[in-house]
């Protein structure tokens, strides 16, 4: 192992230019003050670091948007946010020594140079040692010093430090890192059992051979390799002489068709057989031909099958919209704008709309109680349900009406911005309303036979939205927490209401859901299971067996309507053809553009995508710059789905525009 010496160079605050300089103020509000990132020390040296220098010139311009970003030798710059927060939870007052393992681009030790006194870093890969080095030289950082060798063993010639951090995940934390540590000094460090994914670890050493663990955090990293890591992997056999025969089976299994409007879907429908529950998935959530398929699906299911109701990932009340209008129903309908806050393109789509009319006029020609209904199964609408809520107690019970209206009104500071709530009770400015909320659900139910008898339509939709209040409330506190509790959550409420709706609808009622692969794909079929997260197909099949059956989808190429960031303006975005070693790839090199896979009975000529490969994964957010770190996970697709659909080539939706809904009937769901 040798040092590598840095000369000093230009000050580091003539480097940036006036855009870059704004982009990262913008940065550092919008992705660290905003989601609780609050040390001072860590907040100004985030605004100083010009991360744009540690990166390849042509992936200069994505320098501060929110996301990790390739670098050489198959490593990653992490996301700006998750170095923040580590160097926040090491709680640095500014004069300690600190031990940096996986130097990678050399960003993140400017950062720390700003914060502490001295930082020593290691890196594995001499190429990118001695490039952040040169990089650190560069910017006149003479406060860090980089060694290339093995970091799980640490740089015992400066040690004990104050504070190690680790910027690579390992199967568990090394003994020599510990041993490093002063006491009273904390240690941060990715780990888990699965190289992909981990849980985020503070260790404090409290004595000679004492220390305390607190979990931060759901991550993903790099492998941590070397002596007390992972063990470097071999060479990865290339499998490209066996992808041919493997895609020529695919063409050989599969169910070819030339178009949505011309598939054959009797075979589907018969090994759909009995279900009680067809999952229908998409790749993406913005996608024309996923919702198109899925309505063709649906369409028959209700017409052949009897099936009962659809359910979406979306929101009670704004689905309620879409219910009221779909089954013609009598009583005045709610007042909101159905599908109306981001990502409105996901419901409010020409597609969605088509389905929507359609099932108007097939309800039309049936009686009241024969008509196929419209659900949401999410739990986003927080004050649209609080408000829905409100409503039905003003016509059914005013007395307790203003009782809800007091206990509710702890959430109101945060209406425009609930993900704020979980931050304030973070960091102790707020007191939790949790009791409130669930208080009035627990008031409802209670209530539930004087309440039903005015209708129990209503009374159904208000025990969800005073359900989705209580789970949202516990939504947005847990979601500071980690992304695994947040996640859980989430499913599990959708899972929940998907159960009540089907008790409402009878002991023989059927349903279909709409979301996303990665809701609707048993969970323990891929890496999610290895964070312990659980999705609506698991939940599923965990309690209806082979009474549901589930579809995903996937595509190759196209286009795909998707935002960059959370709340920002649509766009429509090329997706880049699919990765190697992936099932889309697979898929792709079959030849056949289109086409369903049954998956359930596997035939032994596919036994091989039993093994576990990439597969992709777009939600409202599409980042295709860092498509492999942002989009793609390890999944066993036999395992996943019942069925796969595929189409090779794809366009985004088509959403709806204010100019053509201009004259539309006051009822109509998606008006002005």
């Amino acid at each position: 192992m040798r040092p590598i010496r840095m000369q000093p160079g230009i000050p580091m605050n003539t480097v940036t230019t006036i855009d870059f300089a704004r982009a990262r103020s913008q940065m550092v509000e919008r992705y660290l003050v905003h989601r609780g990132i609050d040390s001072r020390p860590v907040l100004e040296a985030m605004r100083v670091v010009p991360r744009e220098r540690f990166l390849p010139p042509e992936l200069e311009e994505f320098a501060y948007v929110d996301a990790p970003l390739p670098i050489a030798e198959g490593q990653t710059i992490s996301q700006p946010y998750v170095v923040a927060m580590m160097i926040e939870a090491l709680e640095l007052q500014g004069a300690e020594t600190v031990l940096e393992v996986g130097t990678g681009s050399g960003y993140a030790a400017a950062v720390l140079a700003q914060v502490a006194g001295e930082v020593y870093t290691v890196e594995r890969i001499g190429q990118l040692a001695e490039k952040a080095a040169a990089t650190l030289s560069t910017l006149g950082v003479t406060n860090v010093h980089v060694l290339h060798g093995d970091g799980t063993l640490g740089w015992p010639e400066h040690a004990p430090y104050d504070a190690i951090v680790v910027a690579a995940g390992g199967p568990q934390v090394p003994e020599t890192l510990k041993s490093q540590l002063k006491i009273g000094g904390r240690l941060v460090i990715p780990v888990g059992r699965d190289r992909r994914v981990q849980e985020l670890l503070r260790i404090v050493r409290i004595g000679p051979h004492e220390y305390t663990t607190e979990e931060l955090a759901d991550v993903r990293f790099v492998p941590l390799l070397g002596a007390e890591g992972w063990a470097a992997a071999p060479g990865r056999a290339r499998r490209l002489p066996k992808e041919a025969p493997l895609a020529a089976a695919v063409a050989d299994c599969c169910e070819p068709f030339s178009s949505i409007d011309s598939a054959d879907l009797e075979p589907l429908l018969e090994r759909i057989g009995d279900a009680r529950i067809v999952l229908l998935g998409e790749a993406t959530h913005g996608t024309s031909e996923f919702y198109r398929m899925r309505e063709r699906i649906s369409r028959a299911l209700i017409v052949a099958k009897g099936f009962n109701f659809v359910a979406i990932e979306g929101d009670w009340p704004d689905a309620a919209r879409i219910d009221h209008f779909v089954r013609h129903r009598e009583y005045a309908p709610s007042e909101w704008i159905a599908f109306a806050r981001f990502p409105r393109w996901m419901w409010r789509n020409r597609e969605v709309q088509q389905f929507v009319d359609w099932l108007r006029g097939h309800n039309a020609q049936k009686p009241a109680a024969e008509r196929a209904a419209f659900h949401g199964l999410d739990l986003y609408s927080m004050y649209t349900s609080i408000q829905a809520v409100l409503d039905y107690l003003d016509r059914v019970d005013p007395k307790t009406a203003r009782v809800a209206r007091t206990r509710y009104a702890c959430l109101t500071p945060w209406q425009s911005d609930p993900t704020v709530y979980g931050q304030a009770l973070l960091t102790g400015d707020y007191r939790s309303c949790e009791q409130e909320v669930s208080v009035m659900l627990r008031e409802l139910l209670q209530k539930h036979r004087v309440y039903a008898e005015h209708d129990g339509e209503r009374f159904l939709d208000a025990v969800q939205n005073a359900r989705l209040v209580a789970d949202a409330e516990r939504y947005y506190r847990m979601m500071y927490y980690g992304s695994r509790s947040s996640w859980n959550l989430r499913d599990s409420h959708m899972f929940e209401t998907l159960k009540d709706l089907l008790r409402f609808h009878g002991t023989t009622s059927k349903a279909i859901v709409w979301a996303h692969n990665s809701h609707v794909g048993d969970s323990a079929a891929t890496e999610m299971s290895a964070r312990d997260e659980y999705n609506v197909g698991h939940l599923c099949r965990k309690d209806f067996g082979r009474s549901c059956y589930t579809i995903g989808f996937g595509t190759h190429r196209g286009t795909v309507a998707a935002a960059s960031n959370w709340d920002e303006p649509m766009e429509i975005k090329p997706v880049r053809p699919s990765l190697s070693d992936s099932y889309e790839r697979l898929c792709h090199d079959s030849g056949v553009p289109c086409f369903m896979l049954p998956l359930r009975s596997l035939p032994a000529a596919l036994s091989e995508l039993r093994q576990p490969r990439l597969e992709r994964a777009i939600g409202v957010i599409y980042r295709p710059e860092t498509e492999l770190q942002s989009h793609y996970f390890e999944a066993v697709l036999p395992s996943q789905f019942d069925e796969y659909m595929w189409l090779d080539e794809t366009t985004a939706v088509h959403p709806i525009r204010t100019e053509e809904l201009k004259g539309v009937a006051d009822t109509y769901p998606f008006g002005l």
